[in-house]
C-alpha cells in the first residue's frame, strides 16, 4: 500500500465576511476517511477560512509523506502555487500595486510547503457526483462556522460528517454556461446596486465569485477580470 496521504480541506463563512471556520479530512490511499478536524475563526472572510484550512491540514500531516490536497477554492490554491512567485518579486504587492490580501496566511502556507511533496487538485464544490472528501470538509466547515465550536477526531468526535444532499446540485454544466454567458454579471445582480468607491457595490442577487465560492445578496462585491465577486478576490 502506498504511503500517499489523500486529503481535502475547505473553509466556510456565513455571509462574507461573517462567522467562519475551517476544516480538513484525511483519508488513506483507498480514499477512506480516517480523521478530520474543524475549527472556528470568529468573523472573517471566506478566503481567510480557505487559506486557514490549508494551513491547518499541512500542519496536521506528516511532511515526510507525499500529500494530495483536494480543494474547491481556486483562490487559495492559486495563491500558494501560482500568484505567490510574482507577489514575492513585487515586494508582496499585486499587479494593481496593492498589498497582497491575507499575506500572513500565504507566508505561513509557503513555509509549510517547503521540502514537501504536495500535489494540489481542484475539485468542483457542491456536486452530487463530486469529490466525497471535499463534501465532508464542506459540511464540517459549515457546521463549525455555525456553532463556532471545534470538532473532529482529536476532539472526540469520531463520526465522519455526512455530506448533505441539500448543499449539492446536479446541474454544474448548466450553471457554468450561465455564469460565462454574455451579461451574466448583470443577471446575477452585480450592476443592480449603487456604485461605491473603487467599483465596490452591493449585490442585489446572490452570485458566485471566480474563487468558486458564493456571495450573498446585499454583500459587497467588486468587478474583476472574470466578472463580479468578492472584494478581496479583485486584485488576486
Amino acid at each position: 500500500m502506498s504511503d500517499l496521504i489523500i486529503a481535502a480541506c475547505d473553509g466556510a463563512a456565513k455571509k462574507n465576511p461573517g462567522p467562519a471556520a475551517w476544516a480538513w479530512v484525511v483519508a488513506d490511499s483507498d480514499e477512506r476517511p480516517q480523521r478530520w478536524e474543524a475549527g472556528p475563526l470568529g468573523n472573517t472572510t471566506n478566503n481567510v477560512a480557505e487559506l486557514t484550512a490549508l494551513a491547518e491540514l499541512l500542519e496536521s500531516t506528516d511532511p515526510a509523506l507525499p500529500l494530495e490536497v483536494r480543494m474547491d477554492s481556486q483562490y487559495a490554491m492559486n495563491a500558494v502555487t501560482k500568484w505567490i512567485a510574482s507577489w514575492k518579486r513585487n515586494g508582496w504587492q499585486t499587479a494593481a500595486k496593492k498589498p497582497v490580501a491575507n499575506k500572513d496566511l500565504v507566508v505561513r502556507i509557503d513555509a509549510l510547503l517547503q521540502g514537501r511533496a504536495v500535489t494540489f487538485r481542484h475539485v468542483a464544490a457542491h456536486q452530487v457526483d463530486g469529490d466525497h472528501l471535499n463534501a465532508i470538509a464542506d459540511v464540517a466547515a459549515s457546521d463549525a462556522a455555525t456553532t463556532q465550536q471545534p470538532a473532529g477526531t482529536a476532539h472526540g468526535t469520531l463520526a465522519i460528517p455526512e455530506p448533505r444532499p441539500e448543499r449539492m446540485t446536479a446541474a454544474p454544466a448548466a450553471r457554468s454556461r450561465k455564469s460565462s454567458a454574455p451579461g451574466a454579471g448583470k443577471s446575477s445582480g452585480a450592476r443592480s446596486g449603487k456604485g461605491g468607491s473603487g467599483g465596490v457595490i452591493k449585490a442585489k442577487f446572490p452570485g458566485r465569485c471566480h474563487c468558486q465560492k458564493p456571495y450573498a445578496a446585499g454583500e459587497k462585491i467588486a468587478k474583476n477580470p472574470h466578472g463580479w465577486g468578492h472584494v478581496e478576490c479583485r486584485d488576486a
